[in-house]
């Protein structure tokens, strides 16, 4: 329940900054606190192997180089880092259950978000500000070079996954569609054992590969909440390994 209310806390009030508070006033503010955030990733995948001084100055170095240079290819390794460690932390303090019931709310949300467009409307204003908790998928290898920060990126519409022939120049997938199922599994390893976890593992990946043959070839590029197939999928494997 307190996992549920801080969730949709920073996202209310997330809304409310993204309109009141115009862009050009938010950008360094976004990217210094993302540049903290993707620092911290780095450090809690880092610290259980490595002295504590030598991960500090690396997690710093990391994020102080995304602040100043946001490579799509950089942004993407980080972003995946951030996810691992933050369902490393909290999968130790929730059970399965709660880990699921949590990613089917969630699931929910996302559903509702895309549906009624805000969604859409919350990632065009993240990324026109050149901070964008979500992982970009470039249209060619050449994009993965390109900056967050770059003018032809930030004038192209953002959605959870993005695949429109109008306008295709990069894909989009939330972060969340990541990070929840991450914490599915954190949770089952803690509490199962690493062969449940990889099990649960999978049918997260059976039901993000789903999300994107159903936005791919039913829908034609529209826009599509991931975490719905995921979440369906997620909940089949944690009852197959219950």
């Amino acid at each position: 329940g307190a996992i549920l209310i801080y969730f949709f806390a920073v996202v209310l009030v997330l809304a409310v900054v993204l309109f009141v508070i115009p862009l050009s006033a938010l950008k360094v503010l976004f990217r210094a606190l993302f540049a903290f955030l993707f620092s911290w990733g780095v450090f809690i995948v880092q610290v259980f192997w490595m002295p504590l001084i030598p991960s500090i100055i690396i997690a710093l170095a990391v994020g102080t180089l995304w602040f100043f240079m946001p490579r799509i290819w950089l942004h993407n390794i980080i972003m995946i880092l951030t996810m691992v460690s933050l369902g490393a932390v909290f999968g130790r303090l929730v059970s399965p259950w709660t880990a699921m019931i949590l990613l089917l709310v969630i699931a929910v949300y996302d559903f509702l978000a895309v549906r009624f467009g805000f969604m859409t409307w919350m990632a065009k204003k993240m990324e026109s500000s050149d901070s964008l908790p979500a992982f970009v998928i470039p249209a060619s290898i050449d994009g993965w070079k390109t900056s967050l920060k770059s003018p032809k990126n930030a004038a192209v519409p953002s959605i959870e996954i993005e695949n429109s022939p109008e306008h295709f120049n990069h894909s989009i997938l939330g972060g969340g569609d990541i990070g929840f199922p991450l914490l599915l599994t954190s949770a089952v390893y803690f509490s199962l054992g690493f062969n449940s976890a990889l099990l649960v593992a999978a049918f997260s990946l059976a039901g993000l590969i789903c999300a994107y043959l159903i936005q791919s070839y039913i829908i034609k590029g529209k826009p599509m909440p991931a975490l719905p197939p995921i979440a369906l999928f997620s909940l089949i494997g944690l009852l197959v390994v219950i």
